[in-house]
């Protein structure tokens, strides 16, 4: 006999409403959505709670920050890949891309073994159960980088790969387009004399003029059989949008001024914003602000960038400022981001989907994760 969960006294994030009322759980999946409470004796009250889908983050560095939990100090990868999905799932995040980066610039030596300890991790766990949310692969590519191509060879056909994203953190572009600033950030970061970060800084540009056009090409061919999602990073002109466009690539990660982020939504490209940044009220580096994006309608999905539980506060943060409704405000970290990544199976309150589902209670202004069902299994 299939086991059943009944879930009352609830408020369900529907699509397009927000309504009182009951969810049923047969096996993995939701059998029924109804409106009202139930008075069986077996169904589960949540207290008048919300109920939201299980999150879908497509792009968290987190894994980083459990791998590097001080500049010195390098945490095992195994212990770290299991307290990041601990991290996730705490946070209603079901399911996650994790974004590895491929390619060293020269500042992050370190990323590199946490990219390759990565991938071993998630194949040595991914069939155990022991992990508590989904996980998948986002490969973050960097497109000057010497060691890219040879990364991307290990991981091209990866079946767990869903996303791919080319990346360009060169000083002077996207992110880093303010050379004096990105100086005296690694000043700072690395603890390094000016002029030896002005000499890597000449390093690094002559080296994006040699490669980076070159292995941009290369790599948009090597994973074109995939048909995987995707992505330029920190777009920050409507004419590098629409190149990217031309090329076949549809979503825009973090764009970092207004007018690409609306070029790209001109042009039907999706966009996905920080929550973070809508979190701490503006960009740590400089850049547009995610909540002007929302406002401006520019924003189809939130990712937690590198502070997961970020996702659903974002959200809340966005249908509370008036800009957005709830419905709309969760779709843009579950329903909207699901079909981003082509997980069609999840996103929503719906029958016949799996029921990935969190409990969330608003309080003073933030919304509490407090219980959390993965294909009905509660995992929080």
């Amino acid at each position: 006999m299939t086991a059943e969960t009944i879930l009352t006294h609830a408020l369900l994030v529907l699509p397009d409403e927000v309504l009182p009322g009951t969810i049923v759980i047969r096996g993995e999946r939701i059998a029924e959505v109804q409106p009202g409470r139930s008075h069986l004796a077996a169904a589960t009250d949540l207290g008048g709670d919300h109920v939201i889908p299980g999150i879908v983050d497509v792009h968290t560095d987190n894994l980083e920050r459990q791998v590097s939990p001080r500049a010195t100090a390098r945490w095992p990868s195994r212990s770290a890949m299991l307290a990041h999905d601990q991290q996730t799932a705490a946070a209603g995040v079901t399911t996650v891309l994790d974004a590895l980066c491929l390619g060293d610039l020269g500042f992050d030596a370190g990323r590199t073994q946490t990219f390759r300890d990565g991938v071993a991790d998630l194949d040595a766990l991914s069939g155990t159960d022991l992990l508590k949310s989904e996980h998948f692969l986002h490969l973050r590519c960097e497109l000057p980088a010497r060691d890219m191509v040879e990364l991307v060879e290990t991981v091209a056909d990866h079946p767990l790969v869903r996303m791919v994203s080319l990346m360009d953190h060169s000083p002077g572009v996207g992110q880093y387009r303010d050379i004096p600033r990105y100086k005296a950030m690694r000043i700072r970061q690395m603890q390094l004399p000016p002029d030896q970060v002005d000499r890597r800084i000449d390093e690094l540009l002559e080296q994006r003029a040699r490669l980076r056009d070159r292995q941009r090409a290369w790599l948009l061919e090597r994973v074109r059989h995939r048909d995987l999602p995707l992505a330029s990073h920190d777009d920050d002109s409507p004419e590098g949008v629409a190149q990217n466009a031309r090329d076949g690539i549809t979503i825009s990660e973090f764009p970092v001024a207004m007018e690409a982020a609306q070029a790209a939504r001109a042009l039907g490209v999706e966009v996905v914003a920080g929550a973070p940044n809508i979190v701490r009220g503006g960009s740590h580096s400089g850049n547009v602000a995610a909540a002007d994006l929302v406002k401006a309608g520019a924003v189809d999905v939130l990712a937690s960038d590198y502070v997961p539980p970020a996702m659903i506060e974002a959200a809340w943060i966005a249908a509370s400022s008036g800009a957005i409704g709830l419905p709309a405000a969760i779709a843009m970290v579950t329903d909207r981001a699901a079909r981003m990544v082509h997980l069609h199976d999840r996103g929503r309150i719906e029958a016949g989907l799996r029921a990935d589902l969190v409990q969330v209670r608003p309080h003073e202004g933030h919304a509490v994760v407090r219980k959390v069902w993965r294909a009905g299994e509660r995992i929080a």
